[in-house]
This record gives C-alpha cells, structure tokens and sequence, in this order.
C-alpha cells in the first residue's frame, strides 16, 4: 500500500487559552475553504503512527495565524500533545485552480526551456514574493540557481502533466 499524499494546510504552533484552540500557521490559499466550520482535516504529528481526524468547530484570525477549535477537543489538555503537528488534507482534495494558477507541488519538479529550446533545468522551488511567484531553477549541471518570474512577458507555456515550462528569456534572469 502506497504513502498517502498529503496537502499541508497549517502547521500547529501552540496552544491557547484553556478550551483547546490552537494557534496555526495557514500554509493554503484557501483558509476560507479549509478552516471553515465543519471542514475536516488530518492531524500528523510525529508521536501518531496515523493521522487523526479533525473537524473544525471554528476559526478566527490572531496576529499572524488563526486560531482552531475542533469539535474533538474541549480542553488544553487535549491540544498540548499536539504542538508542531501539521494538518493536512489528502491530495486528491484539492481545491479546483484558476486558470494560470498553480499549487507548488504541482510546479517544483517541471523542467524549464526558452523558447529557443535551451534546457534551464528543474524547479525547485517556488518563492511568494508578494508582487508575483518567483520560481526557483537549478540547473541540471551545477551552476547558480536561476529566478524566475512568475509574469506573462517570461512564462509562456505551463504542462504540469508534463512537468514542462516553457519561459521567454530576458536580460537579467542570469544575473
């Protein structure tokens, strides 16, 4: 039987309060979708040996994070284990993207070609830089890592099915 494939969607930082919320870290582009009440989600943790599930009772902004409560636990008690655990939804739940739109694991792993057919090599991974992704390349035989924009004038064509990426070089990407 094969490891399942798991979507992160927060990470567990800490407890708070004394009714078992916790503070996480969303890592989704879609918290309205996964933190909603009635959502379910999985906990891992290192000390499970398989994730338990979760169903969300609430959900509210704090600082920088949110704060969950789950139907399944009404006390600190219940929570503390569970500190630095990550909740998760199997990747067969995906969220339905725009078009144009991508999740990383869906990117990091293509192979990255200019329009001329020169092989940049693979991504490896995917920089949120507020304005725009930037993709990270590293080449196939060594070298420095190439950025790569995430803008129409540079991504001409994305197969994830493929793994392939095709991009419009412009002065300054090696640089």
């Amino acid at each position: 039987m094969r490891e399942p494939d798991w979507l992160i969607v927060a990470d567990i930082n800490n407890t708070h309060g004394i009714r078992g919320e916790v503070r996480v870290t969303p890592r989704t582009d879609f918290p309205e979708i996964r933190f909603a009440p009635g959502a379910r989600l999985l906990l891992r943790h290192p000390g499970l040996n398989e994730p338990i599930p979760l169903t969300v009772e609430h959900c509210r902004n704090h600082k920088k994070g949110l704060l969950l409560k789950f139907r399944e636990w009404d006390n600190i008690n219940q929570a503390e284990p569970y500190k630095g655990g990550q909740l998760v939804v199997d990747r067969s739940d995906t969220v339905e993207s725009e078009e144009g739109e991508y999740y990383f694991f869906e990117i990091i792993g293509c192979e990255v070609v200019t329009t001329e057919g020169r092989s940049l090599g693979k991504i490896t991974d995917v920089l949120e830089t507020g304005a725009n992704d930037v993709w990270v390349v590293r080449p196939e035989k060594g070298g420095r890592e190439l950025l790569i924009p995430y803008i129409d004038d540079v991504v001409k064509e994305v197969d994830v099915d493929a793994k392939h990426v095709v991009i419009q070089w412009m002065e300054g990407l090696d640089s």
